[in-house]
């Protein structure tokens, strides 16, 4: 049957099985919302704030769910807008496709009244870019959309869709999308083949190979990444793998919850703000193993001095990282979960030697005994952060237990990701209590999508670390710039408190840890959303 374009567009959403879409809506794209307002029964839309907030919710929603986002907007700045949610997809791997509408194609390169050229703008932050000139063109072209940003490692995906392309009319016939794979397959999915799409075979061969060198090796260590987080299973076969052959392990930022928090083999989170015990483990170890890991320079710090005397092997589904950052002994190319079941079957009977130890307790800071309140009270919450001192504290501090837990912007490192993701991860989870911990520069960023987290009764809890500064810069000023602080202090405003309250949010100051603590189990009682703004000594240093 024949089919507009923004039908087909909805009626493909509704073949991969979306029931939640973010966005904002504009003219170059409103077919598309009229057909969104036919089918608001079956596929809902979030309206936030901004373009930005919406990238980041969908992105938060995939993180939260395992399930691709879906994010909508306009042409020009509409597109423009979710630039920074994009990146922040891609440095972490989210499976996230936006779909935006842009002018009409006679117009097209003739500087139109919001035309940009977003499919050139977002190439180097997606894992593919297309610019949809037909409706004939369309239900291939999101179909594989959606294949591309969950087959093989993941990453979001852009479809921007001229608006000629969405009033024509094309021959549509519905799809289920467990037959993409088959007689569904566009030519160029054909064309592009497996590689982007489903998981690389390991070679055996490979996993016999790390297996004899794990059996000769006096100090071995797994370095768990945000592979093993993304891999369906994979947290469970390392658990196993770790406790089965006394293995020990740490993790990057974007691993934590690979193992929990007070399991004994798990040294902590390793790399510039990690635990003393994970970084003296990669600095002593004999073979180092990481798996699902980037290799980032918050990691590594100086590269070439990296785990001075381990032979490093890397596991990761994507071969392009392979000897990106780190040089290595031996690889895998593979899904992490796979790999390690793999070796689990040819490890029987073998047991590391003993060798590294966990830090003893230590004095937490200030800022550090909120974030344990937080765990003492909500232990199994999904914890969204922004980016600076307050992520690197969380981080840090937090017993995470499960894959999932923590939601932040790890690879990119955007402010204002936070309050978006943390609506994504509400309306995705449910059930579970959401709570935002941020810092009064990350959240100035964003805060307008308090307007979303109200208009849906969005209960997240946001605990902002209100030191009235860019905490991480001045603390860089403090230590390498003489004390020169310079446009690190935040002064002016807002009040936070009546800020969420002209939300329609509970807003309250806690002014010690005793009156957070109060609040807060108050707060976790209630039905209610809002912020607690805490009050934190800008001197308080990572």
């Amino acid at each position: 049957m024949k089919l507009s374009g923004a039908r087909i567009i909805t009626e493909c959403l509704l073949e991969q099985g979306v029931d939640t879409v973010f966005g904002y809506p504009g003219v170059s794209i409103i077919r598309v919302y009229d057909e969104l307002y036919k089918k608001r029964g079956k596929i809902k839309h979030i309206l936030t704030a901004h373009e930005q907030g919406a990238a980041h919710a969908a992105d938060g929603y995939a993180r939260a769910t395992g399930r691709t986002g879906v994010c909508l907007a306009t042409s020009g700045p509409g597109a423009t807008n979710l630039v920074t949610g994009i990146a922040a997809a891609f440095m972490d791997s989210s499976p996230v496709v936006f779909i935006t509408c842009n002018v009409d194609e006679a117009l097209l390169g003739r500087d139109a009244f919001q035309e940009v050229d977003i499919t050139g703008i977002s190439m180097p932050i997606t894992k593919c870019s297309y610019l949809v000139r037909s409706a004939g063109e369309l239900a291939g072209t999101i179909r594989e959309a959606f294949a591309l940003a969950s087959g093989g490692r993941p990453g979001p995906v852009l479809v921007d869709v001229t608006y000629n392309a969405t009033v024509e009319k094309a021959e549509y016939a519905y799809l289920p999308k467990e037959e993409h794979f088959g007689r569904g397959r566009s030519e160029r999915l054909m064309r592009r083949g497996e590689k982007v799409l489903t998981q690389p075979e390991t070679d055996i061969r490979d996993v016999k190979r790390l297996a004899e060198m794990l059996k000769s090796s006096e100090r071995p260590l797994i370095m768990a990444g945000g592979g093993v987080i993304r891999s369906a299973g994979a947290a469970e076969t390392l658990r196993r793998v770790c406790r089965e052959h006394g293995i020990p392990a740490v993790s990057t930022m974007m691993g934590l919850g690979a193992l929990p928090s007070d399991d004994g083999l798990f040294l902590g989170m390793a790399g510039m703000y990690g635990s003393d015990a994970a970084n003296r483990a990669v600095g002593q170890c004999d073979l180092l193993i990481a798996v699902g890991v980037r290799f980032s320079d918050r990691v590594t710090g100086d590269a070439g001095s990296f785990a001075p005397g381990a032979k490093t092997v890397h596991v990761d589904i994507d071969r392009a990282e392979i000897n990106k950052n780190v040089l290595t002994a031996h690889h895998i190319v593979g899904d992490a979960g796979k790999v390690l079941s793999l070796l689990s079957a040819e490890l029987k009977g073998y047991g590391a030697p003993p060798w590294a130890e966990k830090d003893g307790d230590r004095e937490l800071s200030a800022p550090e005994r909120i974030i344990k309140t937080v765990e003492k009270l909500a232990p199994g919450a999904v914890i969204v952060t922004d980016v600076g001192q307050h992520q690197l504290w969380t981080c840090r501090t937090f017993g995470f237990s499960r894959p999932g837990q923590l939601i932040t912007s790890g690879g990119f490192g955007a402010m204002g990701f936070g309050l978006g993701a943390a609506i994504g991860a509400r309306i995705g989870v449910k059930d579970t209590p959401v709570i935002h911990i941020t810092g009064d520069g990350s959240f100035r960023m964003n805060s307008p999508e308090l307007a979303t987290a109200a208009r849906y009764g969005l209960k997240i809890i946001s605990v902002i670390m209100d030191n009235s500064s860019l905490g991480l810069v001045r603390q860089k000023q403090a230590a390498e710039y003489g004390g020169r602080f310079y446009q690190t202090e935040l002064a002016g405003g807002p009040d936070y408190v009546l800020l969420a309250r002209a939300y329609g949010l509970r807003g309250e100051r806690a002014e010690n840890e005793k009156e957070f603590e109060t609040l807060l189990s108050d707060m976790l009682r209630s039905g209610k959303g809002g912020i607690i703004d805490c009050i934190t000594d800008k001197d308080e240093m990572i």
